[in-house]
């Protein structure tokens, strides 16, 4: 036994008593006399017992546990959001499970499997970027497990159990176009992910419609479809390098890609930003330690975890005498200027 964790059948068997004896003496039952209850807690002590709070609450009909899935744990905003997404639940006297997609569609599901076996009671998701089919979420909504997604969200899985919260990644674009219009740049490229993840079509359509607004070029040229990595911005720089006419700004729609494109620029010698202003997307914790530091528009990671855990117990509840669940949750972005952006004095530096 001491290799193993002591049950109630150990103690049940060891007293010669029955296990629902044991238990109804370990929750001080009125029916189970005060000699039973000292043997017993005598046992445990000694056996070191420790309920199985699962189990309990499982024959309560509540696991008090939530799934949480993320395409990885590595960079700020992730584990930012895990923070929040942990913190709040355990306000809440909920537990969490995470697991890892790794970006892979198959790993995905399998998780949601591992999920649904552990009877949590609802799960909170970033869609990997490999996901291009979604079964696996419709037999979620289709078993009424509360589902809410967050940042990575999935258009057309709506329903009664599923939610999500998402910053407003159209707005953070056209603030980054604004912000490089007002310091002078007239041609500006972007660096995109796969335009069916929700965050790379939005920031893309964000960045084309600033650039509409302002009467700037929209050129196909310019928009640079790449991994969103240090090696997929290195490479993006270097194609937007061979063109006949460079950009004179990037728009990055993550960070790390970003300071891909400094590197370039810098062994290029192409000052930052005099001749290329730089921005970035997710503030990631380097963009202030790089030289120079990049601007770049802020998540509000912890939130977008607190709130995602309070809008999934909200319809774990489903309490129909409260108000109605707002189902879908936008989150504001907040441009924040750095060095590698700003030619001249801005006002809206945050």
């Amino acid at each position: 036994m001491a290799n193993r964790r002591a049950s109630i059948t150990d103690l049940a068997k060891q007293l010669n008593l029955s296990p629902s004896t044991i238990s109804r003496a370990l929750a001080d039952h009125e029916d189970v006399s005060e000699a039973t209850k000292a043997r017993v807690r005598d046992l445990a002590a000694a056996l070191n017992y420790q309920p199985n709070q699962l189990a309990a609450g499982l024959r309560r009909g509540r696991s008090k546990m939530l799934g949480v899935l993320v395409p990885h744990i590595i960079g700020n905003f992730f584990p930012q959001v895990v923070h929040g997404i942990a913190t709040e639940a355990n306000l809440s006297g909920f537990n969490v499970m995470i697991f890892q997609s790794n970006e892979d569609e198959v790993q995905e599901r399998k998780n949601i499997e591992l999920l649904l076996n552990a009877q949590v009671e609802g799960i909170l998701v970033s869609v990997s970027k490999s996901t291009k089919s979604f079964g696996h979420f419709e037999t979620l909504r289709n078993n009424t497990v509360p589902l809410v997604f967050f940042d990575r969200s999935i258009e057309g899985i709506e329903g009664k159990s599923v939610g999500a919260v998402v910053l407003d990644d159209y707005q953070g674009a056209y603030e980054v176009v604004e912000h490089l219009v007002a310091q002078g740049c007239t041609r500006i490229a972007h660096f995109t992910g796969g335009l069916h993840l929700n965050i790379h079509r939005n920031r893309h359509r964000g960045y084309l419609d600033a650039l509409r607004a302002h009467g700037l070029p929209t050129d196909e040229e310019l928009t640079v479809l790449c991994e969103m990595s240090l090696e997929g911005g290195i490479q993006g720089m270097q194609k937007l390098l061979a063109l006949p006419q460079p950009p004179d700004a990037v728009f990055s729609s993550i960070d790390v890609a970003a300071v891909g494109a400094l590197q370039v620029l810098k062994h290029a010698h192409i000052r930052v930003p005099q001749d290329v202003a730089l921005v970035g997307f997710s503030n990631e914790q380097f963009t202030s330690f790089t030289d120079p530091s990049i601007t770049s528009v802020d998540q509000h990671c912890e939130l977008m975890g607190r709130t995602a855990v309070r809008l999934l117990l909200e319809l774990i509840a489903d309490d129909p005498e409260q108000p109605p669940v707002q189902h879908n949750i936008v989150l504001k972005p907040k441009l924040l200027v750095r060095e590698s952006s700003l030619r001249q004095p801005d006002n809206s530096a945050s």
